[in-house]
């Protein structure tokens, strides 16, 4: 019998996620034996320091990838958000699983919506995506970062160190919390991570039975959604840490994509939707759209503040 071992972060939703991708998994080779490897990954370790200081790229996922190279675990799952626009040579995305709901929410202890909080609300969000896009609509509300998975995150609200924070509605969903949510955020009011609400399943791309047994769960919709969306990352030489956000839909073999580079006090916003058929094509455009309009100075500006 195989054994097959599964990687992934500590927390219950990438465990919730995890063993979500691996029941699909088990049922299409109930003969291989399946177990839950769990990383403690950098990013789970340092919780006093803001994700943009820590650099952002592969902060929850470097571990992961380093026991896949090193042969110590056989696929990894991550939320498609935290992975980096560029992958490490020897290593694969073998499916992308369905899409939750990739909107943000808001949570808030008053029971009020982000329009309707008072002037000097604490809004709670380890993102500068997130920030951004807050300060946009509400320059007079305070933004702190806030660290921790999704339950401390709950817990630190509760305790009155914040009056709202921002989470995304998918991981939420996933553990069964969508009663706590406040308000849900459309995309005009914030376009979500790249790739948020969507699972990657990863392996060693020579590794060739367990890439085509994942290969079933592939879901070519939000596959094709999500290419278009790293591909517009990519071009900005950036990782989830980064004021960059996108949304693509799937219509047919066409792709729109909404994108967002925004300066972190939300004075500068940059956005522009694009469309097509070719995935990558679409976001290498509408990248190239918004460093025509001053994306790349906006975010030279963000990585030399992460610097000092």
């Amino acid at each position: 019998m195989k054994t097959v071992s599964v990687g992934t972060r500590q927390s219950a939703l990438a465990l919730t996620q995890t063993q979500w991708v691996m029941d699909r998994l088990r049922k299409l080779q109930p003969d291989w034996e399946w177990r839950v490897e769990k990383i403690l990954t950098k990013g789970d370790r340092i919780l006093h320091v803001t994700l943009s200081k820590l650099g952002g790229k592969g902060l929850f996922i470097k571990e992961i990838e380093g026991a896949l190279l090193e042969g110590r675990i056989d696929l990894a799952v991550h939320s498609m958000k935290d992975l980096p626009a560029e992958m490490p040579e020897g290593l694969a995305i073998a499916a992308v699983t369905p899409r939750e709901d990739p909107r943000d929410c808001l949570i808030s202890r008053s029971g009020a919506g982000l329009d309707e909080l008072p002037a000097g609300a604490v809004v709670g969000t380890s993102s500068l995506r997130r920030q951004a896009q807050v300060l946009v609509r509400r320059p007079d509300l305070v933004v702190k970062p806030v660290r921790g998975n999704v339950e401390t995150r709950l817990r630190k609200l509760e305790e009155g160190q914040f009056d709202a924070i921002v989470l995304a509605r998918a991981g939420l969903s996933r553990l069964g919390l969508e009663d706590r949510i406040t308000e849900v955020l459309t995309v005009d009011k914030m376009v979500p991570a790249v790739g948020q609400g969507a699972l990657a399943v990863q392996c060693r791309g020579g590794d060739e039975s367990v890439f085509r047994l994942i290969r079933r769960i592939n879901d070519p919709e939000t596959e094709k959604a999500v290419r278009a969306e790293r591909a517009f990352l990519h071009a900005f030489q950036g990782g989830c840490h980064l004021p960059v956000a996108a949304y693509a839909q799937v219509e047919g073999e066409k792709v729109l994509l909404d994108g967002l580079v925004a300066s972190p006090d939300g004075r500068r916003v940059l956005r522009d939707r694009q469309e097509g058929n070719g995935a990558e094509e679409v976001g290498r455009r509408l990248a190239e759209k918004l460093l025509r309009q001053g994306a790349d100075e906006i975010l030279s500006a963000v990585r030399a503040e992460v610097e000092r």
